[in-house]
């Protein structure tokens, strides 16, 4: 089995570490691809720097920066941006072969539109509250331990439905708690939910996402912003039970971690937030539905990213 990791930032790095570490056999194979050809090579020179409680381990994957040159792929592991995605599945057209899956790993919920692709590529879904922090080019910090789900949204063919279950023992077999789920649009909401409660306010108070919880207006903004996002979910007819818990339990499973939005804003880049927060209001809208904390919240982030 051979997996692509497309996208080496602080999850792609993350899952490649993983999935290095779960194999166990030489026909199985990780590879990366960037788009960016100088740090392709720096990958390919210096290798992969994966943290984690004090432990640092180095390792060594094939990384290219042209798709042409990499072998028949059974699954490529999107882990771009939200706002990269349209662009990245263009890159990656050569690999989508037909028994292929494409494993999408974004924030938000923009990116269920490519629930269908080219070429007959199985389209998995997948969420995951694993705490991780880009340090630099192939070094990424594991700074927390969550749970990673994965499914179609479709009924795959069978070659399709076969392979999942493959790529979920590699990753168990790596140390992340892995599993296969039939509601993933649900478990989709549900992420959508943390990152509207966590991501925007770790930016604005400038803080890891366990220090939320110590800030009472953050636990105010966070309460209102998650309410309203839930509103939404449910004139989408999408039900998820106890979402202000869950995501106080993600701040404190992850309680060290810098959200991936802070890290973006501490790096000057552009951020998540209209595919999260800015989804949330573009959604309310439809419904017609108020969304002042949502609305709040995108306005502060999008000024603290006009001030780079």
């Amino acid at each position: 089995m051979h997996i692509v990791i497309v996208g080496p930032g602080a999850l792609g790095c993350l899952l490649a570490a993983t999935l290095h570490r779960g194999t166990t056999t030489t026909a199985d194979r990780i590879s990366l691809l960037d788009y960016n050809e100088n740090r392709a090579d720096r990958l390919n020179s210096q290798g992969i720097q994966y943290e984690r409680e004090g432990i640092t381990t180095r390792f060594t994957l094939p990384a290219y920066s042209n798709p042409l040159e990499v072998d028949r792929a059974d699954a490529l592991f999107i882990c771009v941006k939200s706002y990269d995605v349209d662009e990245t599945l263009d890159f990656c057209a050569p690999l989508m072969a037909d028994d292929c899956l494409l494993v999408f790993m974004q924030n938000g919920i923009a990116h269920l539109k490519h629930r269908s692709v080219s070429k007959g590529a199985a389209t998995v879904f997948a969420t995951t509250t694993e705490g991780s922090t880009y340090l630099g080019p192939g070094h990424v910090h594991h700074a927390g331990a969550g749970q990673t789900r994965l499914g179609f949204l479709d009924t795959p063919r069978p070659e399709h439905s076969l392979l999942l279950p493959r790529i979920v023992e590699r990753l168990q077999a790596g140390g992340i708690k892995a599993g296969i789920t039939e509601s993933i649009l649900t478990g989709i909401w549900r992420k959508l939910f943390v990152n509207v409660g966590i991501n925007a306010l770790t930016v604005i108070h400038d803080c890891k996402n366990g220090e939320l919880l110590e800030i009472p207006e953050a636990r105010k903004q966070m309460r209102q912003a998650i309410n309203e996002a839930v509103k939404v979910g449910e004139f989408e007819n999408i039900f998820v039970e106890s979402a202000l818990e869950n995501t106080e339990n993600v701040c404190r499973a992850t309680a060290g971690n810098i959200s991936s939005m802070l890290q973006d804003v501490r790096k000057k880049r552009k951020t998540e937030i209209d595919a999260i927060n800015g989804m949330i209001i573009k959604m309310a809208g439809i419904h017609g539905l108020a969304t002042p904390a949502n609305s709040s919240l995108v306005e502060r982030v999008k000024k603290i990213e006009a001030r780079y």
